[in-house]
């Protein structure tokens, strides 16, 4: 357990340098939009394009894994709608809710760490949760609060905001280049090696400093949106890992990106639509802090 903590501490100690960057006004919050869409658009788009045009597809589908990761994520999804709307929260606000319970930090937290921490052969299982968060519960929660406001569901907006996503575009350009079995040029290794790495530090210090501008409030519906997110959430895909018969490593990966905080993007969802910002922000905040604790006991027990 200690082990896995000094690997991980490094990360965090990122995160915790961003935040101290944005607390002393040396890094504004200019500077933070700057860097995330640096690492947004670009850097992270690098390193996901190089992992999906080189991995094996069968290492980036499997369907055994998507039907538990799917059935784990929708179960959290579904219990942190009941219990909003059992607070009696509006429909749009309850599923804000239940996408903050299940909507892990896998692009900017996940994807660096966990193929560091657990090796390369993680990259597929990590890829597969990402895709299925960006995808499938991206798609829901947008559904459902322009279905709630407008008493239909607008199709066309939902799929450009799915075509305006670089991760999507990335990993799906990467996909197209691995089924043709496209060759990949030396250069062009080595530049989306050289840009992909720029990711993983960028990804920690925007995350670290975008906490330097969130306050927390409704500290209450908070903890039990982190709580559900840092354990209900991976207790739930592990079961259902067994239940599907998932590969042990593969299993292993998923239960630990389940338990990784809440994403910062879901903020951004929350901010544009105007449902309940304060709260998911402070779930983030939340959610990140314990996770220094969280994660590597999580990790320490599925590398065991």
């Amino acid at each position: 357990m200690l082990a896995i903590f000094l690997k991980t501490l490094p990360f965090f100690g990122l995160i915790g340098l961003g935040w101290a960057a944005g607390r002393a006004r040396l890094f504004p919050a200019e500077a933070t939009a700057a860097l995330t869409k640096f690492v947004f658009y670009f850097a992270l788009s690098a390193m996901l394009f190089r992992f999906t045009a080189t991995l094996p597809l069968e290492q980036l589908f499997d369907p055994a894994f998507f039907a538990a990761y799917l059935s784990g994520s929708a179960l959290v999804w579904g219990l942190g709608f009941a219990v909003a709307r059992a607070r009696r929260r509006p429909l749009a606000e309850a599923a804000m809710e239940a996408h903050t319970a299940m909507t892990g930090n896998t692009g900017f937290l996940g994807v660096p760490m966990l193929v560091v921490l657990l090796g390369p052969q993680a990259a597929g299982p990590v890829l597969m949760v990402l895709s299925a968060d960006m995808i499938v519960f991206s798609t829901l929660i947008t559904a459902v609060i322009t279905g709630a406001r407008h008493g239909r569901i607008a199709v066309w907006p939902i799929l450009l905001g799915i075509l305006k996503n670089p991760m999507i575009v990335s990993m799906a350009a990467g996909l197209a280049w691995a089924g043709l079995h496209l060759p990949m040029p030396a250069p062009l290794a080595e530049f989306l090696t050289l840009l992909g790495a720029a990711a993983t530090p960028g990804a920690l210090f925007a995350i670290g400093a975008s906490l330097a501008g969130k306050s927390a409030e409704r500290a209450g519906p908070a903890l039990w949106l982190s709580a559900a997110k840092l354990f209900v959430h991976p207790l739930a895909v592990g079961g259902a890992a067994l239940l599907f018969h998932v590969e042990p490593f593969a299993a292993g990966v998923m239960v630990a990106a389940a338990a990784l905080p809440v994403a910062g993007n879901v903020y951004i969802l929350a901010a544009h639509y105007a449902v309940a910002p304060q709260r998911v922000s402070t779930a983030i905040l939340i959610s990140t802090a314990a996770s220094i604790l969280t994660i590597p006991g999580v990790i320490a027990w599925i590398t065991r």
